[in-house]
């Protein structure tokens, strides 16, 4: 089963059953405890607001659960180069360009960075599945810093750190226009779009999301921010940013057409030839599983965005 949005509408029949006991009976090849896990990290909406695995059900109850494959589906290893900007025998940590997709899903079944890890390091846990070592993702045009398990143990250990949410992402995002405050937050709930399902919302009564924001630097149109994601929703920085109307430059999917109002041809058509959003995962820490201690690691900007600063600075 691929990474896949399923939604469930209780009946009669179905009311006073708990959730998770009610998704298990659902969804194959799903344990309880998994799906529990899922609940807990507020993957599944119930009317489209958070609830407990043991929830009682109740008629007409809309439940909405994004769900991530698990590794159980086999595909094929890929020789697909891997920027490597550390590895041990438990972890490695690689730095994905921009338009890498990070696992197989509808649409996308090969030429990913997962396809790239199977066949890179065949020992990995789940090496032959969709998701080899893979803890955490990050969007195809975002360009950055993953990390991924080597060993069943860092695996779990890894896991567990993002869901408890003690691992530190930091991002550099380009967005339209000057941002105002030199630091701040977006506390805002995000969930599916209800009018367009591919896309994300800030939604009231959806899964909490926590975005911090502090400016690097201010150009006349333009701000260069450092991001810090306290949760990871699914494009939570491009959803947040969008919402306070700062829209990240070069997304097509959120930005509302923003690129299309810049005046200067030249600038207009060098955002169009990115064929990506400026969103950078520039930074990384955690507790390396074994030795426990704080480790973290960076990754400079690539070179076409640095470009993009360039030229923007020249025209400032």
């Amino acid at each position: 089963m691929a990474d896949a949005d399923l939604t469930f509408t209780i009946g009669p029949d179905q009311a006073g059953t708990r959730l998770d006991a009610y998704l298990a009976s659902q969804i194959e090849g799903w344990s309880r405890a998994r799906l529990q896990r899922l609940i807990e990290n507020e993957d599944v909406l119930v009317k489209g607001k958070v609830a407990k695995p043991s929830y009682k059900l109740r008629e007409g109850d809309e439940i909405e659960v994004e769900l991530v494959a698990p590794a159980t589906e086999v595909f094929t290893p890929e020789n697909i180069p891997l920027d490597i900007v550390y590895e041990d025998e438990t972890l490695v940590v690689v730095n994905k360009p921009a338009g890498l997709v990070v696992h197989p899903a509808a649409g996308t079944p090969s030429g990913t960075l997962a396809n790239a890890l199977a066949y890179h390091f065949q020992k990995l846990p789940g090496a032959t599945s969709v998701r080899p070592g893979i803890v955490h993702r990050l969007d195809r045009d975002t360009s950055g810093l993953l990390v991924v398990a080597k060993t069943e143990t860092a695996l779990e250990n890894l896991s567990d750190q993002f869901r408890d949410r003690t691992v530190y992402k930091s991002y550099v995002a380009l967005v339209h226009g000057r941002v105002l405050s030199s630091s701040g937050k977006i506390d805002q709930p995000l969930a599916r779009d209800r009018s367009n399902r591919t896309r994300m919302a800030v939604v009231r009564g959806g899964r909490n999301a926590l975005t911090l924001y502090r400016v690097r630097r201010a150009f006349d149109r333009f701000t260069l921010l450092d991001v810090e994601l306290k949760t990871g929703r699914t494009h939570q920085i491009r959803v947040h940013l969008t919402w306070m109307k700062h829209p990240v430059v070069g997304d097509e999917t959120y930005g509302g057409g923003r690129d299309n109002t810049i005046r200067d041809p030249r600038l207009r058509a060098r955002i169009r030839s990115l064929n990506r959003h400026f969103l950078h995962a520039e930074k990384l820490g955690f507790k390396h599983p074994m030795t426990e201690e704080f480790v973290k690691f960076e990754s400079s900007l690539p070179p076409e965005l640095e470009d993009l600063l360039t030229q923007i600075d020249a025209d400032s």
